[in-house]
């Protein structure tokens, strides 16, 4: 069980906070509203848009319980995690939290052959790398330092890499 961070509840409220009202409340208002469709989907977007939104979800869900378990701290920027998480996933992509919403959105706008949903993706990852590169490196460089600094110079903040990053601070 985890120990001297946030409670399950703090990491659920923090994940409907963030994650849950980027990937349905926004989307399901911009579906809504609706930019009008020229052409019918190909058939086989009804099968890549839920298979991008189950992996972006199960991404979505693993980063969490590890957040949970060993980052003393949640997803939400006003819960800023305290231990340096570098293992799971993360050794593999600095930020697969975002990678995993990216993957959700697009899931939907193919899904739903929504242009709204598919713009909402576009600046939500704008948005994010923005934030990444402005505010939070700076800020977990200022908290982990060195580690950080070496775990940022050879794990890609978006893409995943092919091999695992086994530097300082992996455990598994």
């Amino acid at each position: 069980m985890p120990g001297k961070g946030p409670s399950l509840l703090v990491h659920v409220r923090d994940w409907i906070a963030l994650p849950f009202v980027v990937t349905v409340i926004i989307p399901y208002f911009l579906n809504s509203v609706g930019l009008p469709v020229i052409q019918q989907p190909p058939a086989v977007f009804k099968i890549i848009g839920p298979g991008l939104y189950l992996s972006g979800l199960s991404i979505q869900l693993y980063t969490t319980y590890l957040f949970w378990k060993f980052a003393q701290g949640t997803l939400a920027p006003w819960q800023p995690t305290q231990k340096l998480v570098i293992r799971g996933i993360y050794r593999y992509c600095r930020n697969p939290m975002i990678t995993g919403v990216l993957m959700m959105l697009a899931g939907e706008a193919l899904f739903f052959n929504a242009r709204g949903i598919l713009i909402w993706t576009c600046i939500f990852f704008v948005m994010n790398t923005m934030f990444f590169i402005f505010k939070e490196e700076p800020d977990m460089l200022s908290r982990f330092g060195e580690p950080y600094k070496e775990y940022k110079k050879h794990v890609p903040r978006w893409i995943p890499r092919l091999t695992a990053y086994s530097g300082a601070g992996t455990e598994d």
